[in-house]
């Protein structure tokens, strides 16, 4: 009998864990996920069409040139045609910022590198979004307007060879400490806009001199097996943000590797004290971040510092090894803010802080509004999550910044500093949550 019921015991656990990791098939606002979000196969070179392989086609292989006009030419000769995939051939291939046109497609091979230029002089400014905000500014190393359907694959590396922007930002930040993230002249390494139905997966973007791999406009985005990276030491590589969400809906991250010196996954749509009207700005809705691990970061996870409204957001089945934050709701005292059904879930490993919630006062600037704007986190959890952390709870809201209905469930953590205040949440439950190995509520 007693071994009955060890066996019984030991299958409920089983069952139990298995109802803690199962994935949801609800957005937390109780909407369905569509069955898009289930699908992650990945796309095949030979369903790309036509291919033109660049060396083919008037590129050089020398590694030391920069070739950005030869390979423009190739995308255009592709487009021209009808459209295909260009191919990046096993070595490195110097370039400016290239454009890919309506039904045009990269495809970097294993082995390839395509490698951007370190003067800012082949990247010409142009309109673009940059930190919230329509400007003329530099373009990415590789760009897509307009390209529905746009693909980037292959088990190539694309390389922002960003060293020396890193050391001319920090330059300038030892010469002015208050200089503005836009004073010195940097490049992305992938910027899409008003595309739909993009897919990247398998290839490395690493070395940005700006942000990685930003998304403005788009719908439909699946990043599927992608590392990124950039480093903290012994040079800090600033503000080269993994992935950049811009007034995107519909978006699946799976299975990627995320490691910059600064945010791994940052959701924005824009700032301002007026930034809620402005037609250029907008929502993220319905993302899905799953079965990742994340390395080095300022947090895996952020809602601003430049967001408007984010909904229905879904971090789950993920590994952190080093991130400064889990989840960080940057509250921006300029600007009206709406964080809403944001979902963390099934996370194991080691961060700094599980939870960041505090003003962000960088560039603060109500361009003369005299009301301050009032900004909401409503609708918050975090669930079967195994943490060791330096701090739990590390919430302190502004004046002007209202907090609701957290939830924190079948949380295991492990604290230096394990204090809380429910008093800064209106509706803030606890269930089956240990900190330091003591229930808390």
């Amino acid at each position: 009998m007693p071994k009955l019921c060890l066996l019984l015991l030991t299958c409920l656990c089983a069952l139990t864990s298995f109802a803690q990791t199962k994935k949801s098939t609800e957005f937390p606002d109780g909407t369905k996920i569509p069955d898009w979000f289930s699908d992650s196969s990945k796309i095949e070179l030979s369903d790309l069409g036509k291919q033109f392989v660049i060396t083919k086609h008037g590129v050089s292989a020398d590694s030391n040139a920069v070739q950005t006009a030869a390979i423009q030419k190739v995308i255009d000769l592709a487009h021209h045609q009808g459209g295909g995939v260009i191919i990046v051939p096993k070595g490195t291939f110097l370039s400016g910022a290239l454009f890919f046109k309506p039904k045009t497609h990269l495809y970097v091979s294993e082995g390839a590198v395509l490698k951007g230029s370190d003067k800012i002089a082949d990247y010409p400014m142009m309109p673009s979004r940059m930190e919230g905000q329509t400007l003329d500014y530099f373009p990415a190393l590789v760009n897509a307007y307009g390209v529905n359907g746009f693909t980037i694959s292959g088990k190539g590396t694309i390389d922002g060879n960003g060293l020396n922007y890193w050391k001319a930002f920090w330059q300038r930040r030892k010469e002015n400490p208050n200089c503005t993230n836009l004073e010195v002249s940097r490049p992305r390494l992938v910027f899409i806009w008003k595309s739909n139905d993009v897919q990247v997966q398998d290839v490395r973007l690493q070395n940005s001199g700006f942000w990685t791999s930003h998304y403005y406009q788009c719908n439909n985005i699946k990043i599927l097996n992608v590392r990124i990276t950039a480093p903290h030491e012994p040079i800090k590589a600033p503000s080269t943000d993994a992935i950049d969400l811009d007034v995107c809906n519909n978006v699946l991250i799976k299975g990627c590797y995320l490691a910059v010196n600064d945010d791994a996954i940052a959701l924005k749509g824009g700032k301002g004290p007026y930034a809620d009207k402005d037609a250029g700005n907008g929502a993220n809705t319905n993302v899905i971040i799953e079965d990742s691990e994340f390395g080095f970061c300022h947090a895996a996870l952020t809602c601003g510092s430049e967001a408007i409204h984010n909904k229905n957001i879904v971090m789950r089945n993920c590994h952190i090894t080093n991130a400064m934050r889990v989840l960080w709701l940057k509250m921006r005292p300029d600007t009206p803010q709406k964080y809403e059904f944001v979902s963390v879930e099934n996370i194991t490993g080691y961060a700094y802080s599980l939870i960041y919630v505090k003003p962000w006062k960088q560039f603060f600037d109500l361009k003369g509004r005299k009301d301050v704007p009032l900004s909401y986190c409503d609708n918050i959890s975090l669930k079967n999550i195994d943490l060791k952390c330096e701090v739990f709870f590390d919430v302190s809201p502004g004046d002007y910044d209202k907090l609701s209905r957290f939830k924190f469930e079948n949380l295991n953590i492990s604290a230096k500093n394990g204090a809380y205040d429910k008093t800064v949440v209106q509706d803030f439950r606890l269930t089956n949550v240990k900190v330091n190995g003591k229930m808390i509520d």
